[in-house]
């Protein structure tokens, strides 16, 4: 059982703003997601960084979903996460992809579902959310 964060509906996160997340990560920590999207059934953005889950160590996964069918995997190898430490992530929305701020590195993720605005936003596992600002 994943336990279940904040989440957050009517963002209206448009093309242009961007959402930052701040929280703590578990001392014990195996992995957490932050899902981005228009809803729970569309999901333009599934961020999971793992720390050692589902075969992957150090490795942060993203996809997207749309109803019950997830996308491809895509893997970044760049992992800027540590148990028991603080993260800060913006995602920036942009009309094509959304670009992933980390500490040190960036990277871009398609806009695979089109949406044109996400409203929707959630977090789970093992993660506290301390802030959320969007601008």
């Amino acid at each position: 059982h994943v336990p279940q964060g904040p989440v957050c509906t009517n963002l209206g996160l448009k093309p242009g703003q961007r959402l930052t997340v701040k929280g703590k990560v578990a001392p014990n920590a195996k992995s957490f997601v932050m899902n981005l999207g228009k809803d729970a059934t569309l999901l333009g953005l599934h961020f999971n960084p793992r720390f050692d889950a589902h075969g992957d160590v150090n490795t942060i996964v993203c996809n997207s979903k749309k109803v019950e069918e997830w996308g491809a995997e895509h893997r970044e190898t760049v992992f800027p996460f540590q148990k028991g430490g603080t993260a800060e992530i913006t995602f920036s929305v942009n009309q094509s992809d959304v670009t992933v701020h980390l500490p040190g590195h960036q990277f871009t993720f398609p806009n695979r579902l089109n949406l044109s605005v996400f409203d929707y936003f959630d977090t789970q596992g093992d993660f506290t959310l301390q802030s959320l600002s969007w601008e």
